[in-house]
């Protein structure tokens, strides 16, 4: 039932990097004041800068800060917040959280905490899509506990199968397991994902499709009852399990089969009382589909929707969270032409390893042209850190049809220049030219299985030249000073005794490069890690015979895990490392004897 609008003045973005930046923005074009928090590592920020007032949260990882109810409601309160938007990841899909913001007297942007509960929880999710009369794949029906349960699941419905973390998404704490070796390993390893991630490590398994495509169904609902799907996106580029390009509307689908959706997404968010947007996914083999999962919150590639159908998914969010309907009507959704988005990471794809880039941004220029957008959360100067996701920011582009969007892509993908880390750049121009994805005979397996990614490489670009050594008396220094947690950027007149450092533009410098890094060993007796991260669990011990290869420890870094292998045979000598410890690029691990 839909409740009095009550309008919305003040917004806190609880998240940061890309989609705070997104949510500021449409904050700014409403007129809408914006409030920002920030970790330690994200003291410069982007999304900090561009906010109305910002506030410290303290703390490095996201456990210590975005993840931290408590921190985040006070800053909340502090700040004279009316609303809080969560973003995607970190506490969107937290019931909990939208739960205490309700009671906190302010509007939580999102879905009711109740719907939350119901489809953040997928094993619920599942149980609900059924009772709507929407199939889901084939799985466990209860969390799984021990490696004994996923081997018997897998015994009686045929491998491959998939754990996955039963609370959250986006590829995080998901496992596949071609047979029973390693499950214990999978297992544990997805786990500790899902914990980082989630603050919660619950599995469950499930069927693994050998060839399916990933679309997903767009909801909106206001709070009077109505609910619309607005069009479907295709995301079957996946590496990890986790999306790299995303298109709308989904390309090869009949039309009666993008209503069979449609129609299967909206009875999905009716059944749970779903309000505001939400994306319904479903894997698609063979022409027909399985519910697989319903994200409740915005999600990374809502822009391709946004663009195809002339609509601002975060404005339509903020007037379904102030009481009000939806801006548009079902007959009023008419989709026109094609548009794709490639998610940029720091990832450097030499070989096909999408192995983490974090470092310094040393320059940023995104591309321009007709129908092309970069929504990012850098700018030229700014840190990629290790402890959060490492996506820099998500190209769009639109065509009349799906050719030209194609072509206009690989133009704009051509213009981006990004020096400093690795990115996905050079996997994205393969994937674009590929014929398989032309001829839209790809699946979320296509990349890893099928796609040739020996010849991705990424070159190392210069560093930038240091400033001209000029140094007078006294200069200005804008200093960022905290006052009872909130910020304030004041000016200061001192002496120049540091030079800061300025990034500097160098037309035909390498482009979407930076420093290799891999998940392996060296050849000789120390084993270094390619980058920096935070070692998880150490395999071996002292006095271990290990083979050349063997995973030895892992590393976490930028929310993926990364297997430490040794890089000869013999027997380990040294252990310099314990799980919890951070380590930087090049430090020796173990040693090998």
């Amino acid at each position: 039932m839909s409740s009095a609008p009550r309008p919305i003045t003040k917004v806190l973005v609880a998240n940061r990097s890309e989609i705070a930046v997104r949510v500021i923005r449409t904050c700014r074009e409403l007129g809408i004041a914006s409030v920002a928090v920030y970790s330690d590592p994200d003291r410069d920020a982007l999304h900090v800068r561009m906010a109305d007032e910002a506030y410290a949260l303290g703390g490095t990882a996201a456990a210590e800060s975005y993840l931290d109810v408590d921190k985040v409601l006070a800053v909340a309160g502090a700040s004279g917040a009316d609303a809080v938007h969560p973003g995607y990841g970190f506490l969107s899909e937290n019931a909990g959280f939208a739960r205490a913001v309700a009671e906190s007297g302010m509007v939580f942007v999102g879905p009711p905490a109740a719907a939350i509960e119901t489809m953040g929880d997928k094993l619920a999710a599942r149980q609900a899509a059924a009772a709507a009369g929407v199939a889901p794949v084939p799985g466990n029906p209860d969390p799984v506990t021990s490696v004994d349960e996923v081997l018997a699941f897998g015994a009686s419905h045929g491998w491959p199968v998939a754990v996955k973390a039963a609370h959250g998404g986006g590829g995080r704490g998901l496992k596949v397991l071609s047979g029973a070796e390693g499950a214990a390993e999978a297992m544990a390893s997805a786990r500790r994902e899902a914990m980082a991630s989630f603050g919660r490590d619950e599995l469950y398994v499930e069927r693994y499709l050998s060839w399916p495509r990933h679309v997903e169904v767009q909801v909106m609902a206001d709070g009077s009852g109505t609910v619309l799907a607005v069009g479907e996106r295709d995301c079957s580029v996946q590496r990890r399990h986790q999306k790299l390009v995303e298109e709308c509307p989904a390309p090869g689908l009949s039309e009666e089969l993008r209503r069979r959706m449609g129609d299967a997404a909206v009875a999905v968010a009716s059944s749970c009382g779903y309000i505001g947007a939400g994306t319904v996914e479903f894997l698609v083999e063979d022409g027909e589909f399985w519910f697989l999962e319903m994200n409740t919150r915005l999600q990374v590639e809502h822009p391709v929707t946004e663009v195809v159908y002339g609509l601002d998914l975060v404005a339509e969010q903020l007037r379904v969270a102030a009481g009000l309907g939806l801006s548009f009507t079902a007959d009023e959704l008419v989709a026109r032409g094609c548009a794709i988005e490639c998610r940029i990471n720091g990832e450097d794809p030499t070989g096909g390893r999408f192995s983490p880039s974090p470092g310094r941004i040393t320059f940023l220029a995104a591309p321009g042209g007709p129908f092309c957008r970069f929504d990012a959360g850098f700018t030229s100067g700014d840190e990629l850190s290790q402890y959060y996701d490492n996506l820099i920011g998500k190209l769009v582009v639109w065509g009349r049809d799906r050719e030209e969007a194609r072509r206009r892509m690989l133009r704009a993908l051509d213009e981006l220049v990004v020096e400093g880390v690795a990115t996905t750049v050079p996997a994205h121009q393969l994937v674009l030219a590929a014929p398989d994805f032309i001829d839209v005979t790809h699946s979320t397996a296509w990349l890893e299985q099928r796609l040739d990614l020996s010849s991705l490489t990424a070159s190392v670009a210069a560093p930038a030249p240091a400033p001209a050594d000029d140094e007078p008396a006294r200069v200005r220094r804008d200093v960022d000073v905290e006052v009872d947690g909130r910020r304030f950027n004041v000016a200061l007149w001192v002496p120049d005794v540091i030079a800061a450092p300025s990034p500097v533009a160098r037309p035909g410098a390498a482009r979407s490069r930076g420093r290799g890094g891999g998940a392996s060993g060296t050849d000789d007796a120390t084993v270094t890690v390619p980058m920096q991260g935070t070692i998880v669990a150490v395999l071996v011990a002292v006095g271990d015979e290990v083979e050349g290869g063997q995973t030895v420890c892992v590393l976490e870094a930028m929310k993926m895990e990364n297997q430490i292998a040794a890089g000869r045979s013999g027997t380990v000598a040294e252990v310099r490392v314990s799980p919890g410890q951070a380590v930087a690029s090049g430090d020796v691990v173990l040693v090998i004897g």
